[in-house]
């Protein structure tokens, strides 16, 4: 349901990913660690997503410092995200940078494929 703007957006932040965006997509896209398909800076109506696995339904937002300054507008966002029934969970840069394992191992606890079936926790 995204518009073209938004499409163009999105290519554009994926040729632009922060350093610990690029981190977690090498994990991400491996399919021996994440069996499903994710998918970088994926639009989803009027916003783009960090990375998004449309088999689990579950959105990974990396924030920096500036969703410091955002708090109201991330919460929005992750309302009405949640009423397209979408998991969000969010892990900041540095978390990414110098816990990828732990963030990997969280991802994973999200995800836990039942017969098929994705269940969160």
């Amino acid at each position: 349901g995204a518009g073209k703007r938004t499409f163009l957006k999105a290519i554009e932040l994926r040729n632009n990913m922060t350093e610990a965006e690029k981190i977690l997509w090498n994990e991400l896209r491996n399919r021996e660690v994440f069996k499903e398909r994710w998918r970088p800076q994926h639009p989803i109506d009027i916003f783009i997503v960090d990375f998004y696995c449309h088999k689990a339904g579950l959105v990974i937002e990396v924030d920096g410092d500036i969703h410091d300054l955002q708090k109201e507008e991330d919460e929005r966002r992750e309302k009405v995200l949640s009423e397209m029934g979408l998991k969000i969970v969010r892990f900041g840069n540095d978390e990414v940078v110098r816990n990828l394992s732990t963030v990997v191992g969280k991802i994973k606890e999200l995800i836990l494929p039942q017969k098929g079936i994705y269940v969160f926790s």
